[in-house]
């Protein structure tokens, strides 16, 4: 069974509410950066770095992480893992990060996220922002800027399609 729970209008909407909120706790931006986490955190996080741009007039690096050798479940995912290429063109030293992605689950993304970014430098700070916070947190760890907290099972999963990966934007829950 699917069920659909955004369509692209409220994504939209939760994307301004997450840029006005991120501006709202920094309202000194010289330091501010954007990552997203590959696939669609990188779409997430330019969306977010645009919204800035139409509320404030403001433009902020945005780079892309790649965290495939990060996962703790590298080897029992990936026997020819297929990576893709981290781009961040700017220096994260002592700067304050925006961490980008769709759904946080359990939390192990994220993990394998901060260890990539910490291998790039040293930010002042990083805080984490997602479109969906669905539970099921297996570390201790919570999204500073959240779209939508959605009650799930654990027989359930969240897929989230973006214009710029599916050719459509929603918000999809879905039976196993």
């Amino acid at each position: 069974m699917e069920t659909l729970i955004l369509n692209d209008r409220q994504i939209d909407t939760m994307l301004s509410e997450i840029a006005k909120k991120i501006l709202s706790c920094h309202t000194d931006t010289k330091n501010l950066v954007i990552i997203g986490i590959k696939k669609r955190g990188i779409d997430l996080a330019r969306r977010i770095e645009k919204k800035f741009s139409e509320i404030k007039n403001l433009s902020l690096p945005v780079g892309a992480l790649d965290i495939t050798l990060y996962r703790d479940d590298f080897k029992e995912l990936f026997s020819q893992p297929k990576l893709k290429k981290t781009e961040i063109s700017f220096s994260i030293e002592n700067k304050e990060v925006i961490l980008v992605d769709d759904v946080l689950f359990t939390g192990r993304t994220v993990r394998a996220a901060l260890d990539g970014i910490i291998d790039l430098g040293r930010p002042r700070l990083i805080r984490l922002a997602v479109l969906i916070d669905r539970g099921y947190r297996e570390l201790p760890l919570q999204a500073d800027f959240v779209g939508m907290k959605l009650s799930t099972a654990l027989n359930q999963i969240v897929v989230v399609s973006l214009v710029e990966e599916d050719g459509k934007d929603e918000v999809i829950l879905k039976d196993l």
